[in-house]
């Protein structure tokens, strides 16, 4: 029997090839948002999802239809999928479930933040202005300020953005669309490999159970397994939009 937290070799994919994770939004507040806020980005191929525990706030999206507003409570569930870029704003004790697609991709930079494109277009720009101090040479202070720091660079880039939007229509975000895929277009290989563990897989799981149902035969059943999972010990981490908790569920790949 496996212990939480340990990884069997041959552990069933979690439902879908997803990932979990429970956070904490920051509570730094901005000129437009004094409870707090996150750090708007967007993902390059992965869909992304809030489950909300505790608190108020909102998400702002801004993508191909446009800028919108999402009120964020108890019990409300949103969800968005690849390009949109979202910030999460925090009204007060704001905690939420994140459900990821494609477990593996966010954890191995599926996310750009939203930097004024010219850092963007730099890849060494982009990687000074989004690296955080390795928790293990830094005290929290100083992983506090460069993560605030990283936050309010992405906050300025957002606010331009938003203006295009606004002045020029959707249209606006293709330079930023395109300066992200030039980005991430080096680590697209080692991300097909890990896709293919873990949302592939599942997905070729359920083809063959399907199949055998589909004539009566039930031995795919015999296969069940279980497994279990704690949320990584020690402090939360500075995650884009609040203090993270994670679970290691999603494959290394």
């Amino acid at each position: 029997m496996s212990s939480a937290g340990t990884r069997a070799p041959d552990a069933p994919v979690f439902p879908g090839g997803t990932s979990v994770s429970h956070l904490r939004v920051y509570d730094w507040p901005t000129d437009d948002a004094p409870g707090g806020s996150g750090t708007p980005h967007l993902h390059t191929a992965s869909a992304e999802g809030y489950v909300v525990l505790a608190g108020r706030g909102s998400v702002e999206t801004l993508g191909p239809e446009g800028f919108a507003v999402h009120g964020l409570e108890p019990g409300r569930v949103v969800w968005f999928t690849p390009g949109v870029i979202h910030r999460l704003v925090n009204d007060g004790g704001l905690e939420l479930v994140v459900v990821m697609s494609n477990a593996g991709l966010p954890e191995a930079g599926d996310a750009v933040l939203t930097f004024p494109v010219d850092v963007v277009r730099d890849a060494d720009r982009y990687a000074a202005a989004a690296a955080l101090p390795s928790p293990e040479g830094a005290d929290d202070a100083g992983l506090a300020a460069a993560a605030h720091a990283r936050r309010d660079l992405a906050l300025a880039g957002y606010a331009r953005l938003r203006a295009a939007v606004e002045q020029s229509g959707p249209g606006a975000l293709a330079p930023l669309y395109d300066a992200a895929a030039r980005l991430v277009a080096p680590r697209v290989a080692g991300w097909r490999r890990t896709w293919e563990s873990s949302v592939v897989r599942a997905t070729h799981e359920t083809d063959a159970v399907l199949a055998a149902l589909a004539v009566g035969d039930g031995s795919a059943l015999t296969a069940g397994r279980v497994a279990a999972r704690a949320a990584d010990p020690g402090p939360r981490s500075y995650g884009m939009c609040g203090r993270l908790a994670t679970f290691p569920i999603a494959p290394t790949g």
